[in-house]
């Protein structure tokens, strides 16, 4: 190219030695030079020229949507050669085609809008010649141009197809295949529209239709055309549209390890300094979406980095959760209480769906701010009528991941649910009462009502419902009242109904429920009990916690229901837990009965069962013995005292009602002729030592009645 610049300047000094020689020469002279001078302007500073690989046209492709004067300015910014060669071809080039000049790679309307963009004024040239004739002067010499220009334009807007709107195109079509048959007639640009329109479609249609277009997607003749037209442009597409098509192309199940979402993905890298709060916005919403890979992981580090420094710069609060949600529970703990510090300042601009969101946004990055889930509780609480179950049941399984107890949002929600009874699903409702149990919440009015519904609905309840009906009374120990009994039966009833096609876990889960609530189905059990049935949870399954639940069954049929008494169910020995009983319980009792010789620690029971420390008094509670004491005769006036150190994981949450197991296991002690006193380790624990001795003494030597084999102690 520099051989062809200086050739072009010998020209020239040619021309200016003839014209001096003839002076007639003078007005074609002018011209010709005007024009070569007008050629050298267009030639590159640098020596090589550099086409850029992208192929913008093709021959008779025209591609729609182009704008080639935006697109070519946005590639020299870039600081890419501009394609004079073709530019050139094109010019030098005798012979015309209806009137158009062509050539071999790029389009008439290529060629001008080239020559727009690079040439301060417009070269004039004949379709049959390639410079203008002899006798022209300057003034027709502009006419000519003015009539070429607008002729060009004429041509121009002829040739240049309409661009695609993604949206009208999901409109226009029904299917992805739809949207492909349309690209493969007419490509145009950008590709990733199409992408676009067909995740609106996908959207739209059902999960089963959605996995049905997307098998026909993948094996459509024009889908490999429009990923590879996809990466070509991923240089040359603004930012905005470049996320926008990754975050289509994810959701549409495209597989994350292709070629094309991982050209996306380190396109976005490169040029994330572009992101403004639109596309962290959108960039976060894509990421939430994908695995973890090379790509992806430094992709998320850099969003953070970019984060970090913008985070006081974000104004709309759905950009915010977005971002919060996306960078994930191994972020740096400093900008996870940075965004923090921003939601709390724009606590007065959330909107109600803004705060029921952010207990999901929360749990999400793993961060327990009890400040901004006290102020978003509030929020719901007020707002609670009419709000979605997917969205109550975000926030209350938010709260179980984030170990947030806010009793009064749990009990607004049970309430709201109790109230509306009657609109809910049955499912629903035992999914609440599921995810109710997870939180140790017990909601006794929402309760009430299922079991006034079980009980006059059972026959219609499958073996899937009474397994979860039953694991969640049992678990928080709700008692009926009234109606306890009629409930137990109806389940029971229900329960040997569905005993030719139930699976042994689920029949031994079920029965297992019943055997915490002291009801004991004849029918069940005695299908349990078989040794086939027994040979198989023993051999398959979750074994370990099979036999847990075969060895609660054994003790309750031997302590509980008489019936089964002469039944022994062989099992294998569980391993004895490592058990620590409280080193201050054990001082203050040091201390209390004087010595270590009034108490023993860490007794092991019958049916794996097992105290922190027995103490033996009379009958009434006035008096320890020690164990080297007691003999025959002071045995029929000695009472055996268990006493348990419990955390409130017993309890349902803030109440003292006990939980199922722990209840159970008190019934059973007290069966086994232990009177029962449970010591609470956080109250211990923050007692100083004169205050725990008290604290225990009260316990120990108190009058009141002692708790019964009743279920609810």
């Amino acid at each position: 190219m520099l051989f062809f610049r200086k050739k072009l300047t010998c020209v020239a000094s040619w021309i200016f030695e003839s014209v001096s020689v003839d002076s007639k020469m003078n007005k074609k002279a002018h011209s010709l030079l005007w024009n070569i001078r007008q050629f050298s302007t267009l030639l590159p500073r640098s020596s090589a020229l550099r086409i850029y690989p992208l192929r913008f046209c093709r021959p008779e492709v025209i591609h729609s949507k182009w704008n080639p004067r935006n697109h070519l300015l946005n590639v020299f910014d870039e600081g890419l050669q501009p394609p004079v060669r073709y530019l050139f071809q094109d010019i030098f080039i005798s012979k015309s085609v209806d009137g158009c000049t062509q050539t071999k790679g790029i389009s008439h309307a290529a060629v001008f809008k080239l020559d727009r963009i690079l040439c301060p004024r417009r070269l004039s040239f004949d379709a049959k010649h390639s410079f203008v004739s002899d006798g022209t002067s300057d003034h027709d010499l502009m006419k000519i141009n003015l009539h070429h220009t607008s002729s060009e334009d004429v041509i121009t807007k002829k040739m240049r197809p309409t661009p695609v709107n993604c949206k009208k195109l999901a409109q226009e079509c029904n299917s992805l295949s739809d949207v492909l048959d349309t690209f493969s007639k007419a490509p145009t640009f950008p590709g990733s529209n199409y992408f676009l329109a067909m995740w609106i479609i996908a959207k739209r249609i059902s999960e089963d239709k959605r996995h049905f277009e997307r098998k026909l997607m993948f094996t459509h003749p024009a889908f490999n055309q429009l990923c590879e037209q996809v990466l070509r442009e991923a240089k040359i597409l603004h930012y905005d549209h470049l996320l926008l098509s990754l975050n289509a192309i994810v959701k549409l199940g495209i597989p994350q390890s292709t070629l094309m979402v991982q050209t996306l993905l380190r396109t976005i890298q490169e040029r994330i300094n572009e992101c403004d709060e639109r596309c962290l916005s959108i960039l976060s919403t894509a990421l939430v979406t994908m695995e973890p890979c090379m790509n992806v992981n430094a992709l998320r580090a850099g969003l953070r980095i970019l984060v970090d420094q913008q985070v006081w710069n974000i104004k709309h609060i759905f950009t915010l959760q977005t971002v919060m949600k996306c960078i994930g529970k191994d972020a740096p703990l400093a900008l996870k209480k940075k965004l923090e510090m921003k939601a709390l300042k724009e606590l007065g601009k959330f909107s109600v769906l803004n705060s029921q969101h952010m207990f999901e946004i929360l749990a999400a990055m793993d961060h327990r701010s009890v400040v901004l889930l006290n102020e978003c509780s509030t929020v719901v609480i007020d707002n609670i009528h009419g709000c979605p179950f997917k969205v109550l049941i975000s926030i209350l399984l938010s709260c179980r991941d984030l170990r947030y107890q806010n009793e009064d949002l749990f009990k607004s929600i049970a309430d709201y649910v109790a109230t509306t009874f009657d609109i809910w699903k049955l499912k629903q409702v035992i999914f609440f009462l599921l995810v109710f149990e997870t939180l140790g919440f017990r909601p006794p009015g929402l309760m009430d009502k299922l079991m006034e519904k079980v009980i006059q609905e059972s026959a219609s309840l499958n073996v899937k419902t009474i397994v979860s009906i039953l694991y969640v009374y049992s678990s928080l120990n709700h008692v009926h009242k009234v109606q306890n009994r009629e409930f137990l039966e109806a389940l029971g009833s229900a329960l040997t109904g569905c005993l030719h096609h139930i699976s042994s876990e689920n029949l031994l889960s079920a029965v297992h429920s019943f055997c915490v609530m002291n009801y004991f189905p004849l029918a069940p059990i005695n299908q349990l009990i078989k040794e086939n049935i027994i040979n198989e949870l023993l051999t398959s399954g979750d074994i370990e916690k099979n036999i847990h639940k075969l060895h609660v069954l054994n003790a309750c049929l031997k302590l509980d229901e008489s019936t089964y008494k002469s039944i022994h169910i062989p099992l294998p020995q569980l391993p004895l837990s490592a058990s620590h009983p409280n080193e201050k319980l054990a001082e203050v009792l040091r201390r209390l009965l004087e010595g270590e010789g009034c108490f023993s620690r860490n007794v092991q029971l019958p049916h794996n069962y097992h105290i922190d420390f027995e103490i033996r008094m009379d009958t009434n509670r006035t008096q320890v013995f020690s164990f080297s004491d007691v003999d025959a005769s002071s045995a029929t006036n000695m009472q055996r005292v268990a006493v348990l150190c419990v955390p409130k994981s017993v309890y349902c949450l803030n109440s003292s009602h006990l939980r199922g197991l722990m209840a159970m296991k008190i019934r059973h002690l007290n069966l086994m002729g232990f009177h029962v006193i449970l010591i609470h380790n956080w109250e211990l624990k923050r007692l100083k030592m004169e205050d725990a001795v008290e604290f225990v003494r009260k316990k120990i030597y108190s009058e009141e009645a002692l708790p019964t084999t009743d279920a609810n102690v």
